[in-house]
Parts: structure tokens; sequence; C-alpha cells
């Protein structure tokens, strides 16, 4: 593994937009000493002079000793911080020109700007956090569903990487075993049974198959759902919508075809995002421009994972309807009865066994959504996950317990084979080898830059 280059770097570590508080945050041998030059405090002491973990109340100030902003410093000591390095975070106004003057000051003063993610590379690289738990900081930033950030959080807290070294640790161990077997013929090391090593793998197989199923189960979760509000013109598609937002993203009127287009937006729903588009009522039409829209709607709906089919239950079922019902196939979709208000014409029972769920509704005043949301819950957690007892959440993380499973199938393969115990090691090897890759131990630079491109810049 590399070695940390010795420079001081500097970001803005809060969001790049305006707010009550922006952070410039300085790491490594000289961020004690670049902040002094761009940070007087009010006090005698200096952030040189004081422990880790400390607040100074005092000024930003230009290589003129003039007031930039009113200011906090909180300084980290190596090696109890986030990187591991010496820390200094400066806190002042929110302002965009005041967060990049001070970090312009402190590049000034000797500090060079950080890459995306260089603060949490260096956590790895100085051995405060194993690679999972790397990744989980950027999972944790980005996660829009309540499910995904305790995946995230549980991934922070190291419960992926506990869960990896014990499968890990067993499997050395028997790996230690057999080779000392085999090396050392003459010493007294008891022979290890096919039985024990079978049990060993079985044991690691079936927690290598739950977690790729989890990921599999968990990833819409995780990433968001495409969602697709679908219907012919005027059964309140665009209503529905609103009601989901929670404001007007929709435009709505008595007339049909009101929506021409795609309206999009992400909501969080029973803590699950979704991603959701509003589309234009499918149907026949020689409107070319109501056409045009049409298309998109059958494109957009061809790309779902989950559709809120919308009828009008104040009227009979027609063939637009049922057609409709052609065009999602196999995709998860609820029928969504709405106008419910109004007295029931539709036959439910009609194409109740078409859809994971019927939901009557009423998008105007939301009477209905309740039991909506159950239906979204329970249709996108049939392979219930506990994010909170660790998971995969990222793609690297899923290809390498593949390969390790892999691995492991060809030492179970060569076990019931009756091939030598050499033989087997060579595969578990190749197993615990992958497992190193997971959490970092046993990595290429190619790899750490991929997985830390991925970050943003200041964390």
């Amino acid at each position: 593994m590399r070695m940390i280059e010795q420079k001081t770097i500097a970001a803005i570590s809060t969001a790049q937009a305006p707010g009550g508080i922006g952070i410039v945050r300085l790491s490594g041998d000289r961020a004690k000493e670049i902040a002094e030059k761009i940070f007087i405090p009010k006090g005698r002491k200096k952030i040189s002079e004081v422990p880790g973990y400390t607040s100074l109340y005092g000024s930003a100030v230009d290589e003129n000793g003039e007031r930039v902003d009113e200011a906090l410093a909180l300084v980290f000591t190596a090696p109890k911080s986030y990187t591991g390095e010496d820390v200094v975070e400066i806190s002042c106004h929110g302002g965009m020109f005041i967060m990049r003057r001070i970090l312009a000051l402190a590049i000034r003063a000797g500090a060079v700007p950080a890459q995306a993610g260089e603060f949490t590379k260096r956590a790895f690289l100085n051995g405060r956090i194993d690679l999972t738990r790397a990744e989980s900081v950027m999972q944790l930033i980005s996660a829009s569903g309540e499910d995904a950030a305790k995946a995230a959080a549980s991934g922070n807290e190291g419960v992926l990487q506990r869960k990896i070294e014990a499968i890990r640790d067993s499997l050395v161990s028997a790996a230690a075993h057999l080779t000392a077997w085999a090396d050392y013929p003459d010493e007294e090391v008891p022979e290890i049974t096919e039985e024990e090593l079978s049990q060993t793998f079985s044991k690691a197989q079936a927690a290598f198959s739950k977690l790729l199923r989890e990921f599999d189960s968990g990833r819409m979760l995780r990433e968001g759902v495409k969602t697709v509000i679908a219907g012919r013109p005027n059964v309140g598609k665009s209503t529905l919508m609103n009601l989901l937002s929670g404001y007007d993203r929709s435009i709505v009127t008595e007339h049909a075809g009101t929506t021409r287009d795609i309206v999009e937006d992400v909501i969080n729903f029973a803590g699950i995002p979704l991603y959701i588009a509003d589309t234009a009522g499918i149907h026949d039409t020689q409107d070319p421009i109501e056409s045009i829209g049409v298309d998109r709607a059958v494109t957009k709906l061809s790309q779902a994972q989950l559709v809120f089919a919308v009828f009008d239950s104040s009227e009979e079922l027609t063939e637009e309807d049922l057609s409709l019902i052609g065009k999602i196939g196999n995709i998860p979709a609820i029928a969504v009865f709405n106008k419910s208000d109004l007295p029931q014409k539709a036959d439910r029972e009609r194409i109740r066994d078409k859809f994971s769920a019927v939901v009557p509704l009423c998008a105007k005043d939301g009477e209905g959504l309740d039991k909506l949301e159950e239906a979204v819950v329970s249709l996108l957690r049939q392979n219930p996950v506990n994010p909170s007892e660790g998971v995969l959440f990222t793609e690297r993380q899923r290809d390498v317990i593949e390969r390790a499973n892999e691995a492991l199938s060809e030492a179970a393969s060569a076990l019931a084979g009756g091939m030598t115990f050499d033989a087997v090691t060579v595969s578990l090897e190749g197993c615990i080898s992958a497992l190193l890759e997971l959490t970092g131990e046993r990595i290429s630079d190619t790899v750490i830059d991929e997985v830390f491109s991925k970050f943003c810049v200041g964390k």
C-alpha cells in the first residue's frame, strides 16, 4: 500500500452553497502551523498549545492580520482525529465568498487543495478505518431513505467489517491448520477432518449467500426506486403526483391530456426513496404533440421498477385501462383506484390478480394514502433486510464477495471430490485473499483511487 504524501491538505467540508455555518478543514503535519497563520484566538493560547478536542474562539485573518470573519477553530491532535493526522477545522459564517476566502488563505499559507475523498482516504491509509467503513461514509452522505441511512451507519460503525473478519478468521484458521499438518508431518499437529472442513465451508458459504441475497433485495431501498404513475387521461395521475410530492408539482385541470411531458420528483415514501414520474395519459391520439408525450410515457413505463397504475373508480374499466395492464407486463405494480369519494362503477375484481395490490384512493384529499403506503412497503420488502446487521452496499463489495464465494465453492468441491488438502488450500487461500481485498488489507492503489474518486471534496 502506498505511503501518504507529507502534504497538509485543505478544503471546504460543508456544502458548496450558502448556509448558516461553513467549515474549512485542514489535515496534515502542518495543519496547526498553517491554521495559526490564518486564525487568531481571542485568548492567549495558540492552536499549537492546546490539546486535541479543544475549541478556540477568535477571528479568521488575512496575511496583514485584517479580520475576515468571526470564527471557531476546533483542534484535533494525531493520531486521535478523523484522518489520524493533526486536523484543524475553522468554522465561519456559511457564505460562499467567506469560505472560499479562508480556503484561499490556507492554501497561500502552505496547504494544498484536497482531492475528492482525500480526508477519508487518509483515514483509511493511516489505519483509522477499514475500506468498508470508508465506503460507508459516502453512502451515509448520499442516503435518501431510512434503510440506506441505517445500512451506511452500521457500515460506518464497523458492523460489516466485523462480520467479514469473523468469516475470514474461521477460514484462516482452517488454512493454517491444513498447512501446518501438511508441512510438518513429524510434529504432533492434529489432522483436521473433512467433516470439520465441510462445516466451516458451509457456514461461510451461507454467510456469503445471505450477503449477496440481501444486496439484491436491498438495492432499490438503498438507491431508490424508479416509479412511474401511469394510466389513461383524466384518471387523476397528476393529482396523485401532487399528493405524493406534497405540493403542486403537476398541473391539474378538469380537462383530459393536461400532462404532455414527464414530470419527475424524488420523494421519501415510508422510508423508501421513490424517483417518481408523472406521465402523459396513455391512449390513442392523432394530436402530434400529445402523441410524443404518450410515446415518452410508454418508454418511461418500460424502464420502471415500480408502477402506480391509476384507474378512475367512478367509471367502468375501458379498453385503454386493460391495454395499460399489458404494457406493464411483469413490472411490480399497484393498482390505484382513484376518485373513491365518488359513486363506484369500476370492477376491481376484474383486474385484481394482475397486480400486487389494489388500493382505493381519493388523491384529491389523501384518503387511502396510508393503504398505498402499506402496499408499497409490503411489495418492496418481500425479502426483508435488516440494515443494522451489516450489508453490502457497493458494487465493489458485491463483486469481491462473489469472487470469495466462487473460490470457496471450488475449495468445497475439491474437498468433496476427494482431492488432496493441498488443492483445497489453494482455493481456500483465494477466498481469504478476496476477503482481505474487501476490507482493504490487501488491495491495489488503482482500486483505492477508484473507491475514493466517488467521494465529494472535503470528506
